[in-house]
Parts: C-alpha cells; structure tokens; sequence
C-alpha cells in the first residue's frame, strides 16, 4: 500500500466512523435494505456494474470467497473480494487476490460516496434513518468495484443475510455454508431462525449451493426456501466426497493435498489441489467453492479449478508464520480467527494433525481472547490437555470482552492459566514463555486479538 492510497482510505475511515458502527459497539436495532438501496440509486447503482457470487454462512465464507476468487481469476476474470474483518489495513476488506487496488480507485470511491452521503438531507433518508457503518463500507466497495473495472465480484455477507448490506446485489451463484449458533439477539436464539435469515440471500432462479451442515433441521429450511424461490439448490455433501491426504510441512508455508470427488454431472475428474489454507474443514470449503465457480462457468476446466484452489490464502485462517526476531525461540507460530466452538475444535485438531508430537514435546503455548458475546463456557473446555502453558486477554481495544467470564470458564474447565488484562502485555507475556521454551505458540479466538498481534509485533 502506498502513502497516496494510505490517505485516501484514511480520509474515508475518518468520515465514515462517525456512523454506528454495530462491529465496535453491538447493540440491539432494526435493520433493513431500503437505505442501501437508496444509496445504490443515488450513486447509478454500482452494485449492478459486475457479475458477482454472495456467500453467507456461520463459518467458512471467508475462506470460500477467497477460494472462488482466486479460481475466477484462473479462468480469466479480474475477480473483486468484499469481505470482513480486517486484519491489519482497511483496505483488506475491498481488494483482489493480488493485493489492493490501484490508489486512484480508492480514491475516487471516496469522493463519490462522501459527496453523495453529505448531499442528502435528513428528511430525504428512508424512514428518517442514516446509514450505517457497514452500509457505508458496503457501497464504498461497490464504487471501488466499479471503478477498478473488475470482471467479477465476491460478496462476503457480514451477518446473517436476509437484512445485511451486500444483499441488494443480484449474484449468479449463491453460498451459504455451515450454520451454527451465532449473533443470537440479532438473528434469532435456534438454528432454524439464524438458517431463515443466512437464506434470505436466496434470489429467484438463481442457484445456491449448501455447504456441509450438522443439523437436518438447518438442511430443510434451506430446501424449503430454495423451493419457493424456484432456486436449484445443491448440497455439497450430497453431490460430493473429500479425503484429505495429508499435510506437508514446510518452514513457512505447510499445506495439505485436498483431493475431492464430485459427481459427474458436475466434473469429468477428480480436483486434486494442495491447499494453502489448512485444516480438513478447508478441503470442505473447496468443494463449495468448486461448485459454485462451475455453476457460472460450465466450461472451466479442472486444471484451472485445481489452479485456483492451490494458489488461494487468507490471513489468519491457520497461518503459520516465523516469529519476529526478538522473539526467535519460538518454534512456530500460528495465528487464527477461530471464535466459535466447532471452528476452534477444528483449530485445535489441524494444529495436532500439521506438528504432530511437537504439540506434546515442545510444550505448546496457547493465547486465547474472545469477544463478550462468544460461547466461552463451551469453547473453553476445547483446549484442556493440549497445552503446557495458556494465556487470557483482551481481543485488542476496539472489541468488548467479559474477563471475568472467560476467566471462571476456564477455571471451570480445570485448565491452568494467566489472565492478562492488559491485550499488550497479555501479548508479550506470551510470545516471551514461548521464545524462552522454544515451543510452539497458537494465537487465537479472535480476528481482533489476531489483529493486534500484528500491529504489536510487525
């Protein structure tokens, strides 16, 4: 990134942070599309300027956008991510497999949505409602789109579905991937509320495909709407099997070979490709990626799928990284956004399964911090027995967080810990007892400690 498109975002960042921002400060309220579309018409509808896929999902969506990315690019298309959080720079969240855009887009996207916002007067807006946080980034990514000139476009959701900002895009493909319980008091306290509202980016005639789900009740809730919208629906565990070989290690950027079988209606061959992004779960998520891109694009061949699965990456989902200097004793480092039960269990179960026995030898050490409205009680308990040494803290400065509460969760778990109030020195404490033991360090349960990290030390 550049000083130029670094002032230009900046600019951006400064003015749209004066609106509500339910990421930093999560609150009950109505949320509703026509402000978005109101927006859209105002600025000639940039949504529409690009073919798009939008991919919802309690977990995994991330990881499939990336992956459809980066196989749309294969095929020969400039491919657009819109996705959240970020990491370290803003402009992750508006960007392409590459990296980010030119500065003259971010630029112009800027003083298009600025210049447009600041013209409309409170009496004009739908219901009397200003926009939101997340609207506002929503359609700063449509212009940015749309003035990159991209060929395509992935459309990450950022809650549930029915009601979120992206869902006034017309995709040709849609996603949803596995539900869990999540943003209860927003999208409902069952499976089948939260699975009504992910469904609600199901379009007429348009296909959708399922990713792997636990629950039958999820799976007809699913088949029910994508009946009454007339929507050919596919279930990836139905059409197809992934075995996964294996992981090769290597110092920087270990991988596992992915090979997955689809049914022939879909493939003439297997997808063999060796994946960046760790865990068996991923192998999962290139299935759903897989069957999406071919959905849109019947005549993309397996070698280019296969391509684009290889090359597709994501920060902190399982990425492994060399420790900074100062701490140069630690073995290896992991950093991942993992927040929920079943996403840390997978978390725990890859980072055995990729270091094997070193995760007993070498004395893992684990940091762990957790927004206040995550299952902590049930996450908890994911971790006894598999590390020496764990540390609590704050998920950074900008997210809520029940110390407390995590503190007694994990106490009722019988696992020993520090807890470290404090999310920098909670930080230090725990890359200095894994430097000085030589072991391996697992940083996760949440994007915003992950991003913390990153500033802190990098």
């Amino acid at each position: 990134m550049t000083d130029a498109s670094y002032k230009a975002t900046a600019g951006f960042c400064a003015w749209v942070d004066r609106y509500l921002n339910f990421e930093k400060n999560p609150k009950k309220g109505i949320f509703w599309l026509e402000t978005m579309r109101f927006l859209c018409e105002k600025l000639g509808n940039p949504q529409s300027s690009c073919r798009c896929i939008h991919v919802a999902g309690s977990k995994g969506k991330g990881s499939i956008s990336r992956m459809i990315a980066s196989i749309v690019e294969e095929y020969g298309l400039s491919c657009g991510i819109y996705s959240s959080p970020h990491i370290v720079d803003f402009e992750e969240r508006i960007s392409t497999i590459h990296g980010y855009f030119e500065d003259c887009v971010y630029k112009k996207s800027t003083d298009e949505v600025v210049s447009c916002v600041e013209g409309i007067s409170a009496n004009e807006w739908p219901g009397g409602r200003q926009p939101t946080w997340f609207e506002l980034v929503t359609l700063y990514a449509f212009c940015c789109f749309r003035n990159a000139g991209v060929d395509f476009a992935v459309y990450e959701v950022g809650m549930g579905g029915r009601l979120d900002a992206t869902n006034v895009v017309f995709p040709e493909c849609c996603c949803i991937n596995t539900i869990e319980l999540e943003h209860t008091e927003y999208l409902g306290d069952t499976l089948e509320l939260i699975a009504g509202e992910k469904a609600g980016i199901i379009k007429e005639n348009v296909p959708v495909i399922i990713g792997w789900q636990k629950d039958d009740c999820v799976k007809d809730v699913f088949q029910k709407i994508a009946g009454e919208k007339k929507a050919p629906v596919v279930f990836a565990e139905k059409e197809a099997s992934v075995s996964v070989k294996g992981y090769a290690r290597q110092k920087k950027d270990p991988c596992v070979a992915m090979e997955a079988t689809l049914k022939s209606r879909f493939f003439e061959s297997d997808i063999n490709a060796s994946l960046r992004l760790l865990g068996e779960f991923q192998a999962k998520n290139a299935v759903v990626a897989a069957l999406a891109v071919k959905t849109v694009f019947k005549d993309i061949s397996g070698e280019q799928i296969e391509r684009g699965l290889s090359k597709a990456c994501i920060p902190a989902r399982f990425e492994i990284l060399s420790a900074p200097e100062s701490f140069c004793g630690i073995k290896s480092l992991v950093l991942d956004g993992a927040h929920t039960v079943n996403s840390v269990r997978y978390t725990i179960e890859t980072f055995k399964k990729v270091f094997g026995d070193d995760t007993a030898k070498e004395k893992a050490v684990l940091l762990f911090a957790c927004a206040s409205d995550k299952d902590v009680e049930d996450i908890a308990p994911c971790f006894k027995g598999s590390f020496a040494s764990v540390f609590l803290t704050k998920p950074g400065y900008e997210k809520g967080s029940d110390l407390p509460r995590l503190d007694k969760a994990f106490e009722s778990a019988s696992i020993e810990h520090v807890l470290i109030e404090d999310c920098e020195k909670g930080i230090k404490t725990a890359f200095e007892k894994a430097s000085k033991e030589k072991s391996l360090l697992l940083v996760t349960g949440s994007f915003y400690l992950v991003s913390e990290v990153r500033k802190l030390l990098w």
